[in-house]
């Protein structure tokens, strides 16, 4: 999820507008002022929409009380003064191991500095209060006929939006991605509110993508397509890219524009070069989208790659091999390109043992024999080398797997076969036993 708009670093929390207070003094100040709103006297002034607005927010605030993001615990212990965690245990929240402790109201988690690093309100004072506060704001700018306190409402309804966005991040952290595109959508929506009155992209951009990662297609198709009408296209016209894939009746005609617009856009690249795969389309824009991917990045050996899978399923192989060697050239411990030569002699094999089975002349059966076992043999030693080179367990077993099946055939032959056999099943065997 490279794709986030603000690197999800530690926020700092949001500077308070307003002063910290109780969560039960929260609670009878929200009391009070509904009850003043509802006067009909008193709900014409704009006062009473302000003080409404600022006791949904000091309600929303109340159980982070005065903490902050980054402090240690001996600043947060004079702070929180005798209140205590009810548990504490250790998680991992995106990769990070934490100590997260468990109060009435919310969960602290502290990184391995012991410094805060999300707070987590677990029993609001008040349900949505921030939508409330929202509309109690819109309502004060409407009664606000002089505009005396549009300030005032302005840098208000901006709050809202920030905490939201907070909101958002928080959920982004715990892994909840549709809870985040609820969020960072109801950020866009706060300050699109007058008297701010902004469409912001880089909100709306945020939720599509958490929604794109949450696989709901419909709703991120949608935020991506406000974030295109209002031109706004994200670092590198990444908007395009994200278009193209869930929107999959019109997923050429984006790439195609977003290539028009940004043709150093990698993403665009790749996406167009997998459409014209999938498509069968003439490969021979296929490739001018692929030379010009390297032009862009010269020392990328995936492109390398890319190119010898299209060549190998073209049947060129001569060249296929040439792409994948070069990925090594460009960088000796990029496994893939020896993967990719390995598995076009493996799956050539495979397709000539099937023609071998099927044949009855006997002439022609033994000549496939010879041509099946020559491709077996020529997936050895690319295998070799990647299981040599892999960084990855995963990638090691599968490859050992390969070179188990090929060796098998061989055993007899010689004793470097039979060691090889022997190499490969010992390690398959010792993994499966893990």
């Amino acid at each position: 999820m490279k794709r986030i708009f603000i690197a999800l670093a530690l926020l700092a929390s949001v500077n308070l507008t307003y002063a910290q207070v109780k969560p039960a003094d929260a609670k009878k100040a929200v009391d009070s002022a509904e009850a003043a709103s509802k006067d009909a006297k008193k709900a014409a002034k704009v006062a009473t929409w302000l003080s409404l607005g600022q006791s949904y927010i000091k309600a929303y605030d109340a159980p982070a009380g005065n903490l902050w993001i980054g402090a240690g615990k001996q600043e947060l212990a004079l702070v929180m003064g005798n209140e205590k965690p009810k548990s504490s245990e250790q998680v991992t929240i995106q990769g990070q191991p934490m100590t997260k402790e468990v109060y009435a109201d919310k969960n602290l988690y502290f990184n391995a500095n012991n410094q805060l690093a999300i707070i987590e309100v677990t029993n609001q004072v008040v349900p949505d209060a921030l939508a409330k506060a929202l509309e109690a704001y819109r309502k004060a700018y409407e009664v606000d006929v002089k505009g005396a306190k549009t300030k005032d409402i302005r840098e208000a309804i901006e709050s809202i939006g920030q905490k939201y966005t907070n909101d958002a991040y928080n959920a982004y952290s715990f892994g909840e991605l549709a809870e985040a595109s609820r969020f960072f959508e109801l950020a866009a929506d706060a300050v699109a509110v007058k008297p701010v009155s902004k469409l912001d992209t880089s909100a709306v951009y945020n939720a599509g993508f958490t929604a794109w990662a949450a696989k709901d297609n419909d709703r991120a198709k949608t935020l991506f397509r406000k974030c295109y009408d209002a031109g706004y296209y994200y670092e590198g016209g990444e908007v395009f890219a994200k278009l193209a894939e869930v929107d999959t009746l019109n997923t050429k005609t984006y790439l195609e524009e977003g290539f028009q617009k940004f043709p150093q856009s990698q993403s665009i690249l790749i996406g167009l070069i997998n459409y014209y795969l999938k498509s069968n389309e003439s490969t021979d824009r296929l490739f001018e989208l692929l030379d010009k991917a390297k032009e862009n990045e010269p020392n990328n050996a995936s492109l390398y790659y890319v190119e010898g899978n299209i060549r190998a399923q073209l049947g060129d192989r001569e060249k296929a091999v040439a792409a994948y060697e070069k990925c090594a050239e460009i960088n000796p411990e990029y496994e893939f390109g020896f993967i990719g030569e390995g598995t076009m002699y493996y799956n050539l094999a495979i397709e000539l043992q099937t023609k071998a089975q099927e044949e009855l002349d006997d002439a022609k059966y033994m000549e496939l024999v010879k041509e099946f076992e020559a491709a077996l043999k020529s997936c050895i030693a690319p295998f070799e080398k990647a299981f040599e080179i892999t960084k990855d367990d995963g990638v090691k077993v599968g490859v050992s797997e390969y070179l188990k099946n090929a060796y098998y055939r061989f055993r007899d032959e010689s004793a470097e076969y039979q060691a090889g056999y022997d190499k490969y099943s010992k390690f398959s065997a010792e993994v499966k036993a893990q």
